[in-house]
């Protein structure tokens, strides 16, 4: 189920340090030194700790969630996102600590084979646990021999189902599958009968079920389309309980929240505003921090050249002034941020394509008895830089394995330009790396160029994140962040001249597509990038490839003009 009645869990800790004290009216806890007043739709962390074997990811965290605000959960891969989110849900234990949470939240599962056999309808409404309860049990004693006893509890049930608004529940969960992009024609199916995308919609729909006090959203926006991505925003814009969500995709987050819980620095923080307010606000407290630091320094030295000079001296008292100064002054070790950016610069390429890098004339692909492509022609100058666009399943995958070669076409021609040197990133990462290979990833990576030096590979590693001994892990250990990372060390590798790039974004944190979107727009050559990212596509597309239900529309300009057009 997607949502929890409980009011708190609690992990191991059996008291907590954080400062409690409790009046006629409500519940006061100390955070970071300020009182707050816990309020019923409240999330509360008190004292959370996380140990995962030897390191620590969350070390006695205090914070509050407060209701009607927006909160984005931010940190680089690895930060404990996504099991600081468990940690709230009671589906991951603390190391210590507890967590007060309102007693209805909504949370986005990912567990598709739970529900592959119940109705497409009913997977939403389970969302609202009370609710679904009570409907099943009502539907059990009515296949019972009807008694008094049986009687008087259906007669509960019915009222729990009109508080929580049952009636209309069958209809409600349509508006949100609509919403979503599941048209009406799947409502009634079971589960495992839709495409896997659309599985995982209908799971964000039954987070958003029943009108949860709270939501707590990993990634909603993955397997959502653009249209879905708007729906989603206006929906959260609209929602007056407390929302956290973590999401990768920089324009949702600048879109939805109001405030940003950053993890860093061993702890999280919290900044008013969205993720870019975030960062110009994280910036300016460093930098003064880090000044502050010189500062004291410089003032340390001038004291210390003091008491050096006259320590001997007649001037014993103002010595030992100083010498209290230089204790008071001590500055305190600055935390190391744990936010780690990859350097993505694509080499320029060492041969220029032909004016026309691609051109593909009345291209038609289909799969059995279903269309993808049909009739297409385009031409695509060098230094073209195309974002492709379109719903999940439409043929952006299809499109772009045509461009790289990877497909053929049933009918029509496809033309490379003159010395077009391809390269191709695929949505799915074990079409590049089987990572069933017991093969380290220096090792693998050395592949791809085998008169490269050992120094020029560890040197491209690192720019992507593979320092130290961090090159030497085994390619089946590597995370989907960690796999794609070292795909694009493949690609730096080589001066490819075009790039075909399929969804290169998924897996990457915030930083990592900042790069990768910076190193596109800096690129020399052709590119070629299906993407659900609007950050990322602003950054660096110039023409749009729209693949529609009605044919496929191209547009000279950016994505922000093509929407505008469009509207």
């Amino acid at each position: 189920m997607s949502s929890t009645t409980g009011t708190t869990t609690v992990s191991a800790s059996k008291s907590s340090p954080c400062p409690k004290m409790r009046t006629k009216s409500s519940i006061f806890l100390w955070i970071n030194e300020k009182a707050f007043a816990i309020l019923p739709c409240m999330i509360v962390l008190d004292k959370i700790s996380k140990k995962i074997g030897t390191r620590v990811l969350f070390d006695d965290v205090c914070a509050a969630f407060n209701p009607g605000n927006r909160y984005g959960l931010t940190g680089p891969n690895g930060a404990g996102k996504s099991t600081l989110l468990k940690i709230m849900m009671g589906v991951e234990d603390a190391t210590s600590g507890s967590v007060s949470l309102p007693k209805k939240v909504g949370f986005l599962r990912q567990n598709i084979e739970e529900f592959k056999d119940i109705r497409v309808l009913d997977a939403v409404i389970v969302g609202n646990a009370r609710l679904w309860e009570a409907m099943v049990e009502r539907d059990m004693l009515y296949e019972k021999e009807m008694t008094d006893e049986i009687g008087m509890r259906l007669g509960d049930l019915e009222e729990v189902i009109a508080d929580e608004d049952g009636y209309s529940a069958d209809s409600n969960a349509e508006v949100l599958l609509i919403g979503m992009g599941i048209d009406a024609e799947f409502h009634e199916k079971q589960m495992h009968e839709l495409p896997t995308d659309l599985q995982f919609r209908v799971l964000l729909c039954q987070a958003l079920f029943g009108e949860p006090e709270a939501l707590l959203l990993d990634e909603p926006t993955n397997h959502l389309d653009l249209e879905s991505i708007g729906w989603l925003e206006t929906f959260l814009h609209n929602y007056t309980g407390t929302l956290i969500v973590v999401s990768h995709d920089r324009h949702f987050l600048n879109a939805v929240t109001t405030h940003i819980a950053d993890i860093d620095y061993d702890t999280i923080i919290t900044y008013p505003g969205n993720y870019d307010e975030m960062l110009v606000a994280k910036t300016a407290v460093r930098s003064r921090a880090e000044q502050e630091a010189k500062s004291k320094e410089k003032k340390i030295a001038q004291l210390k050249e003091f008491v050096s000079k006259f320590g001997a001296g007649t001037r014993a008292s103002q010595v030992q002034s100083r010498i209290r100064e230089i204790g008071r002054l001590q500055p305190q070790e600055l935390k190391k941020s744990n936010i780690q950016r990859p350097f993505i610069r694509f080499t320029p390429p060492e041969k220029q394509s032909g004016k026309i890098a691609l051109r593909l004339e009345n291209v038609n692909k289909s799969f059995g008895d279903n269309p993808v492509i049909k009739d297409f022609s385009i031409e695509l100058m060098r230094g073209d830089k195309v974002a492709v666009i379109g719903t999940n399943g439409i043929g952006k995958t299809t499109l772009l394995k045509l461009f790289a070669g990877v497909l053929e076409p049933d009918s029509g021609t496809i033309e490379r330009g003159h010395q077009v040197e391809l390269a191709y990133f695929p949505q799915n990462h074990e079409e590049f790396i089987d990572k069933s290979e017991k093969v380290q990833a220096f090792d693998w990576l050395k592949r791809f160029r085998k008169s490269a030096y050992d120094q020029e590979i560890r040197s491209v590693m690192g720019r992507m994140l593979f320092g130290g001994d961090d090159a030497f892990k085994e390619i089946s250990k590597l995370s989907g962040g960690e796999t794609a990372r070292l795909i694009f060390a493949a690609l730096l590798l080589n001066k490819h001249n075009t790039l075909v790039l399929d969804e290169p974004n998924n897996h990457l944190d915030l930083e990592a597509v900042s790069a990768l979107g910076w190193g596109l727009s800096e690129f020399q050559g052709t590119t070629i990038v299906a993407s659900h990212d609007r950050d990322l596509i602003n950054e660096y597309a110039t023409k749009i490839i729209s693949i529609e239900s009605n044919g496929i529309q191209v547009f000279d300009g950016t994505l922000e003009e093509f929407l505008a057009a469009r509207a």
